[in-house]
């Protein structure tokens, strides 16, 4: 090699040292954010138009509202994550949110609302679904079972009831545990009659004295627990259907269930559902954990799982654990924890 050639590659060397290397391309951005498109529409179920939303991806993950006579909107925002991993879709029940309200009450049953559940299923070709149902909505969800099994891959049934005999024990019981004036109050208001006063109210809706001592007093401490809702306002509940809410729960008040859910007695029945079950219910629970318990014993290799300071509301008190506990059930991971 020549001596020019030395130099040559001599200085391109020093050239190369003091030259920065251009930086690295950035790594893709792993905290991207997605979009969860809504899909959202009605089934005609023989001239009842029930509403529905759907969004995410993965098996179909159905639920089903409280009340009755509540809304999805009760969910709002808290299952929203389940949507990563299902494709989660909601329902208004008839007479409920934005579906069909009825000229005549009697067709609020629990029959026909598992009937519109099916025709929900099969109108958005779902196949086999798993289906959570919160309070009302859980007893919706084991009629449901109870007649189309079949088509059901997973069954979540969080704070509800089996037996409303049961139900109206528990109620008497939060009665006797209130203070003599609270219970005196409710128990004036209730003998006086409960439909049909104050201005600001239909004829079929409670009053805002009995809302407020109902459920603003007699209910709340069994309604939240670690996470109460601080706007919670009893009388300003105008979106539950109150017709339907009449004909199903009753007319002689909060604490006992009369109208046509006081038929809902299901625990004979419930040993004949094979799919995986999964039932969960707060420790402070507004529907008690011993019936949580009871449902637990009448279903063949469920699961029960109670969520700490949380009362009926869990997926409010408790949103990570109530969560992590659907998605990892309706995986069938074997993490998940349960208490039998």
């Amino acid at each position: 090699m020549t001596r020019v050639s030395i130099v040559a590659l001599v200085a391109i060397a020093s050239i190369l040292a003091c030259t920065k290397a251009p930086p690295a391309p950035a790594a893709a951005d792993q905290t991207a954010a997605s979009v969860y498109k809504i899909e959202e529409g009605f089934v005609d179920v023989g001239g009842v138009f029930i509403y529905y939303k759907a969004l995410g991806a993965g098996e179909p993950l159905l639920v089903l509202h409280g009340g009755p006579g509540a809304s999805h909107d009760d969910f709002l925002p808290y299952l929203i994550p389940l949507a990563r991993t299902n494709r989660l879709v909601f329902i208004d029940e008839r007479g409920s949110g934005r579906s069909t309200k009825l000229d005549e009450p009697s067709g609020y049953t629990v029959s026909n609302m598992a009937d519109d559940v099916e025709a929900v299923r099969t109108a958005l070709r779902l196949g086999k679904i798993n289906l959570l149902g919160h309070s009302y909505g859980g007893v919706l969800a084991q009629a449901y079972a109870l007649k189309y099994q079949e088509h059901l891959s997973h069954l979540i049934l969080a704070s509800t009831f089996h037996s409303t005999r049961q139900l109206n024990d528990v109620f008497k019981k939060m009665m006797a545990a209130m203070t003599p004036e609270l219970r005196g109050r409710i128990e004036a208001m209730e003998k006086a009659g409960l439909y049909g006063h104050g201005k600001d109210f239909e004829k079929n809706r409670y009053s805002a004295a009995y809302m407020d001592a109902a459920w603003g007093e007699g209910y709340f401490p069994y309604l939240y627990q670690r996470r109460p809702d601080a706007n919670y306002d009893p009388a300003g509940a105008g979106e539950m259907s109150w017709d339907l809410y009449r004909e199903m729960w009753g007319s002689n008040g909060e604490f006992v269930v009369d109208g046509n859910l006081a038929s809902v007695e299901y625990a004979d029945r419930l040993g004949s559902l094979r799919m995986p079950t999964l039932i969960t219910v707060g420790d402070h629970d507004q529907v008690d954990p011993s019936i949580s318990q009871d449902i637990n014993r009448c279903i063949p290799g469920s699961k029960l799982v109670v969520l700490p300071q949380s009362g009926h509301a869990t997926f409010v008190d408790q949103p990570t654990l109530f969560l992590k506990a659907v998605d990892d059930f309706v995986k069938a991971r074997p993490e998940l924890s349960v208490k039998r």
